[in-house]
């Protein structure tokens, strides 16, 4: 059976395991809040001990925190953000709305960790050090800015670009291949494959291009905003003290937001990059949606290309292989755009000078950039970048259709070439044959059914 000690916080004793480094307030956070046993994302964590070793730093320069305290609490804050200690954040990611559960157990876990650094005097505390010129108000929302910004930058955006130069190098090796085009699943005029991908590749590059120009607007840290905004009890230079250091030691352009009431009354640049990442979750479920159809048959569908086979695709068919990774993105998608509601509605909730739903918006958002930079990679390494074309299917595909009429519509008019096509499709011979037929020159019909033609502006 675990051992137990008292610890004490503003509202009493309560029993805190022996070898945890937390104290009272984590404790009743952890008996208060047993949820859904999701913890809080170790980036979370690791942002965390980077702001309060920002705080400590800055605090001792502004003559506000005893040197010796402060250097224990930044080594220890480092710990915490190495990932030293990350046994010890227990909590629930449904917990208090604005993450004051969380931002103590940073708290208490450095202030423990540094009174053992120190020898044990000056015991160091964790609200009157350790959150100095600090609110959870603050602290917390700027912790999700930090690492949805880290993780995007560490992550997502390299996972996108290894997606994107999939899609264009397939985007050229099949410029040359001509097939069907298709609108409302039924035949159209004739497109060339390249394009096609080419039409993918340039989705996933606006995706980016969306993400970096979010960025901008999560880089802008509530920090120094304090409980409601007005900076009490924080020294008026600490936040852009602090938040150069953050800039610093992260490679990351993170500043000071320019009105804390914007900055902590609302989170709208995170419900901003969650609308962004459901976008892409669009585009990419489109992009694998597409493939899937391509891919399908190989008899009796479309069986214009052939993704990799990595798996058997029933347990009773013997033989069957399946889009595996394409069902495995637009499942992603879907997860986003959930992920996506929850965090609108949940910012919704600024109530005057907090937003009070801010643990569910992080977890959601940082769950959304993890999922789409996983299957991102997944799908370009191990579906796009093995897809095998069948050539012929694709010729007969766009000779076969119709719609290849509509070339001939300048020369001979939409009425005789509505006729044409009709009887071609009632009678199974070629639109050539009937053309001709009905009396259209066949130098005409021959120059207008260029199918490599059909696939660029013209007339």
């Amino acid at each position: 059976m675990s051992e137990f000690r008292v610890e004490r916080d503003s509202m009493g004793e309560m029993q805190v395991p022996a070898e945890a480094r937390y104290a009272a307030s984590t404790q009743r956070a952890v008996e208060n809040f047993p949820v859904s046993g999701y913890r809080l994302p170790r980036a979370v964590v690791g942002a965390l001990g980077l702001i309060k070793w920002a705080a400590a730093e800055s605090n001792a320069e502004l003559g506000l925190l005893d040197a010796k305290i402060a250097g224990a609490i930044t080594e220890a804050a480092l710990e915490v953000a190495r990932g030293e200690h990350d046994d010890h954040f227990p909590l629930d990611v449904f917990q208090t709305g604005s993450g004051t559960s969380s931002n103590m157990n940073a708290n208490e876990v450095i202030a423990n960790r540094a009174t053992e650094l120190i020898g044990g005097d000056p015991r160091v505390h964790p609200n009157d050090h350790v959150n100095a010129g600090q609110s959870s108000n603050d602290v917390f929302p700027t912790s999700i800015h930090v690492s949805v910004y880290t993780e995007i930058d560490a992550v997502l955006l390299e996972s996108l670009e290894t997606l994107a130069a999939s899609l264009e190098a397939k985007a050229v090796e099949y410029d040359g291949i001509i097939k069907a085009g298709r609108t409302h699943l039924m035949d159209a005029t004739p497109v060339r494959l390249g394009q096609e991908f080419g039409g993918y590749a340039a989705q996933v590059r606006y995706g980016i291009a969306r993400i970096n120009d979010a960025l901008a607007r999560l880089a802008e840290l509530p920090l120094g905003g304090t409980a409601t905004g007005t900076g009490i009890n924080t020294h008026p230079e600490f936040a852009r003290i602090a938040i150069e250091r953050l800039a610093k030691s992260t490679g990351l352009p993170f500043v000071e937001a320019p009105n804390h009431f914007e900055a902590q009354g609302g989170r709208d640049a995170l419900v901003e990059m969650s609308g962004v990442l459901r976008t892409l979750a669009v585009s990419l479920y489109k992009i694998a949606n597409d493939i899937r159809w391509m891919n399908s048959g190989p008899m009796a569908g479309i069986a214009e290309i052939r993704v990799p086979s990595v798996q058997p695709g029933s347990s009773i068919m013997p033989g069957k292989v399946n889009p595996v990774y394409s069902e495995v993105v637009m499942q992603v998608a879907a997860q986003v755009i959930g992920n996506d509601a929850a965090v609108g509605v949940s910012g919704l909730s600024g109530n005057f000078e907090l937003n009070v739903m801010i643990p569910v918006i992080g977890w959601n958002v940082l769950e959304s950039v993890a999922l789409i930079a996983t299957a991102s990679k997944l799908f370009a390494e191990r579906c796009v970048d093995g897809i095998v074309v069948n050539e012929e299917r694709c010729l007969k595909g766009a000779e076969s259709s119709f719609s290849i009429v509509t070339a001939l519509v300048p020369a001979i008019g939409y009425d005789l070439c509505a006729e044409i096509s009709k009887e071609a499709a009632a009678t199974g011979r070629t639109i050539r044959e009937v053309a001709i037929e009905k009396g259209v020159d066949a130098a005409v019909v021959d120059e207008a059914l260029d199918l490599r033609a059909m696939t660029e502006p013209g007339v």
